[in-house]
């Protein structure tokens, strides 16, 4: 990246955070109150949710390494609340446990790692915010980022415990902290990104 265009995305960054972010697709004026229409997950995986996997990798093996060359990409599926990191071929080389946007709030389609990422974001309007943030839609409004902590960094438990298991998020593609940190900081700018 040519130090103009870091340049150009550390200011949008910062006119992101400096908003408040309307982070996961949430605008002030959608209602988070519907959380009757949350989809549970209850098929059988190979990487399965514990109480604590908000906590740690999905996988114990090495993450994919993720150079644009390598043609890697990221494989949402909102069925099964699962991110499958694929190869060109489409053979899964990593699982991650997610939870996406009830009421059908995470977007489908496919886009593509955008230049904005940060380490943290809070949402005054949905008392809620998250580390280690990378945006793949809309320039900061849809993002894979760590489960939800509140104003204080304080992660929420009752969230982060159904990783993996149910649809609870605003849109966004909520991940364990170390796997939303492995996104942020080795996923690069470009990668493609398909949901579904």
């Amino acid at each position: 990246m040519t130090k103009f265009k870091r340049a150009i995305a550390m200011i949008i960054t910062a006119v992101i955070v400096a908003m408040g972010l309307t982070a996961c697709g949430q605008s002030t004026s959608k209602s988070t109150a519907n959380q009757n229409n949350k989809s549970n997950v209850t098929a059988k995986f190979s990487v399965k949710p514990s109480m604590d996997a908000w906590k740690h990798s999905s996988e114990k093996k090495a993450y994919p390494d993720m150079k644009l060359s390598n043609k890697n990409w990221l494989d949402v599926s909102i069925k099964n609340q699962r991110v499958y990191v694929k190869n060109k071929e489409g053979k899964v080389l990593y699982t991650i446990l997610c939870s996406t946007g009830n009421d059908d709030g995470t977007p489908r389609g496919t886009f593509h790692i955008q230049a904005e990422r940060g380490s943290h974001f809070y949402n005054a309007s949905s008392k809620e915010g998250a580390n280690y943030w990378t945006s793949f839609k809309d320039h900061g409004i849809y993002l894979f980022h760590s489960v939800p902590v509140n104003k204080d960094g304080k992660y929420l438990m009752k969230d982060a415990h159904e990783l993996g298991k149910v649809a609870n998020s605003h849109g966004c593609v909520r991940l364990s902290i170390p796997d939303a940190k492995w996104i942020n900081s080795s996923v690069p700018t470009g990668t493609k990104v398909v949901i579904h």
